[in-house]
This record gives C-alpha cells, structure tokens and sequence, in this order.
C-alpha cells in the first residue's frame, strides 16, 4: 500500500545510504558520489541532494535508474509495457525533470524505442539540436533560458543561434519563429 512519511523518509535515505557506503571503500569512493545522484533531478526535485547541477553521467544513470524501476514489478504496482515507459520517461523529459538526449539513450539501449522518432532531413541542414534551440528562440525564451533549459552554456546557445539564423537566412528572432513556423518545427 502507500507508504507513509516516516516510511517515505526511510525510502529517500537509500541514495544517501548508497553514497557514505561507497565511499568507506578506497577503490569505490570516486563512484559514491554518481551512485547517489540515481533520484536527483534536473529541476532540483530528486533527492537526496535536491540538486539541479548534475553532470552527464548523473544524467544517464537518472534516466536509467526510471527506465529500469518502471520496467519492474514493484509491491504497490505491476511493471509498465514498454510503449507506456517510454511515455512516462518522455513526460520527465518534457516536466523538465529528465535529460532528453540522456532519456532517449537509455531508451534506445534498453530497446524501448520512443515514440518521438527523430526527424532526419531538417529543413535548411539544421542540426536536432539547432532545431532545439530554433523552437525555444521562436517561442520567446532568451539565450539565458534556452541555456537553462538545454543545460548548455550562454555562450554555446549563441553560437547556436548563429548558425541557425545563417543557415535558414535570417536576422531576427521574429523572422527564426516564422521559418519555425512555416517549416511546422513547432509541432512536437
């Protein structure tokens, strides 16, 4: 059945667990601190940290430790099939909780494909990260946000920005939201 607050507070403390035993070991000290990111979370709400900042490898092991925990049966439910684990780890990514380009990895790994085929043969030569970024500019975000929402660097989303405004020939953030547009880019 559910469990209740101090049963929660045990289950949160399995990832903490995970790390200080790690670390009594010489030869296995350098992995505590990855094996204890397994629940952290992009938007900060993992535990037992509650970290936003969370490095590639933090990243591949979240999404895996979701795929593998939903791929199980567990006592308060039966495993998922793989078309709903698939939706169920595209929805993280989409809440902002998940890695995408982490996520589709370890889905494509474990043979869950996702539903979200990846398009081949974007208009103008645009990279899928180009298109990305290309979606977020036309709806608004700033380089700033786009960073923040990408987990790349200002300075990367700029360049970014400048070549896709290159390669599709425009100017302005505006003329980007049309092309985007115009070229159904905005659709998911």
């Amino acid at each position: 059945g559910p469990l209740g607050v101090a049963e929660w507070e045990r289950v949160r403390l399995h990832p903490y667990l995970t790390e200080s035993t790690l670390a009594c070991c010489p030869a296995l000290a350098g992995l505590g601190r990855l094996a204890g990111a397994h629940h952290e979370r992009l938007d900060g709400s993992g535990y037992h940290r509650g970290t936003r900042e969370l490095d590639l490898r933090q990243r591949v092991l979240a999404a895996a430790d979701v795929v593998a925990a939903l791929g199980e049966d567990r006592p308060h439910r039966p495993a998922l099939a793989a078309p709903r684990i698939a939706d169920t780890v595209l929805g993280e990514v989409k809440a902002g909780r998940l890695d995408a380009v982490a996520a589709e990895a370890v889905l494509a790994a474990a043979g869950r494909p996702t539903r979200r085929a990846r398009r081949s043969g974007w208009p103008a030569g645009l990279t899928d990260r180009e298109v990305e970024v290309l979606r977020l500019i036309a709806r608004g975000r700033s380089n700033k946000e786009v960073a923040a929402a990408l987990h790349l660097s200002v300075k990367t989303v700029g360049r970014h920005v400048e070549n896709l405004y290159t390669k599709i020939g425009v100017s302005s953030r505006a003329a980007a939201a049309v092309f985007a547009m115009q070229h159904r880019l905005l659709d998911p």
